[in-house]
């Protein structure tokens, strides 16, 4: 099934989105908002969603597109996890899961405004798979067991800012992250059944118009799988912690490409995930 948020910020609404993403289906019924205590529910037991045909219809025809997932209490990213990735970073491929947090708040709609922020000149794009968490996991026994821990996959932008992250961290990452509309999700949180490889997914992204990255998930170096039993060993993910999984080459900091500006537009497609459009502008000086 394909889960979505509409409405304005702090009052989106639950709604089931149709394979072909032509009908809509009010959930308001089945749970209040799609946030971690519902994905834990439905994880354990799909059929709390009824078919379509049980549910009143729902128009979704010009008004907003939330992030598929309400107040995730956690965003763990992993750095460098597609090879030609870290090349270009002038990095060698890691040896362990390299892992770092956004702050939950980063996360926006997949079409909201992202904030250059003030005085950034070297902001950056990424396209990645996002996992989100449907069922608590700690110390997991092998990677066998992390897939029935997931309640779906949707699309990220670990949107970055390079100068906080590499110039300006003390070695840390997260200053680079964390800025505010730092991580567009969205627009649909797909469940497994519909996804029945995540190592197999195309995924891009295009600034203005133009290409950027084209890449798919079989490029990971860590997998879906190994990584969230990985986390598993060091902290525990709870449900509806979202889980950036990395992005593939072709990102301005390879220095094939320009920063971005306020007046872009940045445009991110995973296969059977949907894409999401973002403009970015400078950040609101209140």
């Amino acid at each position: 099934m394909r889960l979505m948020r509409i409405g304005e910020p702090g009052h989106e609404r639950p709604v089931l989105a149709a394979a072909d993403g032509t009908r809509h289906y009010d959930l308001r019924g089945v749970t209040a908002d799609i946030d971690g205590a519902f994905l834990a529910e439905l994880t354990r037991d799909p059929s709390v969603v009824p078919d379509p045909s049980a549910l009143p219809e729902t128009g979704i025809e010009g008004e907003r597109i939330g992030a598929p997932v309400a107040r995730p209490s956690a965003v763990l990213c992993i750095g460098q996890n597609y090879a030609a990735h870290a090349a270009e970073s002038g990095a060698e491929p890691p040896e362990w899961p390299i892992l770092f947090y956004k702050s939950p708040n980063t996360v926006v709609g997949p079409y909201d405004e992202v904030f250059i922020p003030r005085g950034s000149r070297t902001t950056d794009w990424e396209v990645e798979l996002a996992v989100v968490i449907g069922r608590r996991a700690r110390y997991l026994d092998s990677p066998d067991d992390a897939l029935a821990h997931i309640a779906g996959y949707t699309i990220a932008n670990d949107v970055s800012e390079r100068t906080y992250q590499r110039e300006e961290s003390g070695g840390q990452w997260s200053k680079g992250k964390s800025c505010e509309t730092f991580n567009p999700l969205g627009p649909v949180l797909v469940t497994p059944d519909e996804v029945p490889d995540p190592q197999d997914l195309a995924l891009r992204s295009w600034v203005n118009g133009e290409p950027r990255q084209d890449s798919n998930t079989s490029d990971m170096i860590f997998s879906v799988a190994h990584l969230v039993h990985h986390l598993s060993q060091y902290l525990v993910l709870e449900p509806g912690d979202v889980i950036n999984t990395g992005t593939p080459q072709g990102v301005a900091m390879s220095g094939r490409f320009p920063y971005l500006a306020a007046g872009d537009v940045m445009e991110l497609e995973i296969a059977g995930l949907g894409r999401q459009r973002s403009p970015l502008r400078a950040a609101p000086s209140s």
